[in-house]
């Protein structure tokens, strides 16, 4: 039953959120412009905050479900980390749409909100005054990732709580690379930036 959850958790994630509504909008194929992921933050630059807020709630349910039904119906932490973990591994390589999928961030909010809601909000608070300074959503999002599992380990959550944290830090970090390399190159957009 178990392991009938986790696979569930990983096609529940892989739901792509993002490329449905876009496609839906605009009968295209959201891979094919702006960043080129179904993320929130590519529906955001294309089509505005209307259709990127559903996607962002949407995105963030597949990450919580995993790990609140982990908890609730099993009561076992370790299927919670693991449920989740695969539901984020959904959203960034969903079996839907060829494995191409988003970065990560909201479907790990999600399911932080299920698992350590504290050092969530810790890390949310990096996020906002990162964008804030910078306005860089990938900068934002990626030093909010990586510090997560020091924040979970600092307010004192399981061993197991922070290595989900960091093998989660690592897959995100690693859906940036092409942010990475723009931003060292100067040439990230921006927070209100319109992609084309």
């Amino acid at each position: 039953m178990k392991a009938i959850f986790a696979v569930l958790s990983y096609l529940l994630g892989a739901v792509p959120t993002g490329y449905l509504v876009f496609k839906l909008s605009e009968r295209k194929d959201i891979r094919k412009f702006g960043s080129r992921n179904t993320g929130a933050t590519n529906v955001m630059r294309l089509k505005g905050w209307k259709l990127a807020v559903p996607v962002v709630l949407a995105d963030v349910l597949k990450g919580f479900l995993p790990a609140f039904l982990a908890v609730r119906l099993f009561g076992d932490l370790r299927l919670a980390l693991i449920a989740s973990f695969l539901a984020v591994v959904g959203h960034c390589f969903p079996v839907y749409i060829r494995f191409h999928g988003g970065k990560g961030v909201a479907t790990t909010v999600g399911a932080a909100a299920g698992l350590a809601f504290v050092p969530l909000l810790v890390s949310m608070t990096v996020f906002l005054v990162v964008v804030g300074l910078t306005r860089y959503v990938s900068l934002g999002s990626i030093l909010a990732v990586v510090f997560f599992p020091v924040f979970v380990h600092v307010f004192g959550g399981a061993v197991e709580t922070v290595a989900w944290g960091a093998a989660i830090a690592v897959l995100v970090v690693l859906k940036h690379r092409g942010n990475i390399g723009r931003l060292l190159a100067g040439r990230e957009r921006k927070l209100g930036e319109k992609a084309s």
